[in-house]
């Protein structure tokens, strides 16, 4: 039994030292990188404008529930 456990303590050891091995890193084309880089500056700046809309329409909301008109009367309130 004793001998049963160890084996399978040194196979499941082997295996894991296998399994988390670091393997190389595949080279990349320059293309494909600058292409990849483009990309996902042009989704940055496209997320970036959808979440002022989005946070434009929010505050248009808040103002017309609250009925508050502009921004530049409550620097008159104060």
């Amino acid at each position: 039994m004793n001998i049963r456990i160890l084996i399978m303590s040194i196979a499941m050891a082997a295996t894991a030292g296998a399994v988390w091995a670091k393997l190389p890193a595949v080279p990349a084309d320059p293309a494909k990188a600058e292409a990849k880089a483009k990309a996902d500056a042009a989704a940055k700046q496209k997320d970036a404008e959808l979440l002022g809309k989005s946070q434009d329409r929010a505050v248009a909301n808040y103002r017309k529930n609250k009925g508050i008109k502009t921004p530049a009367s409550m620097a008159s309130k104060k």
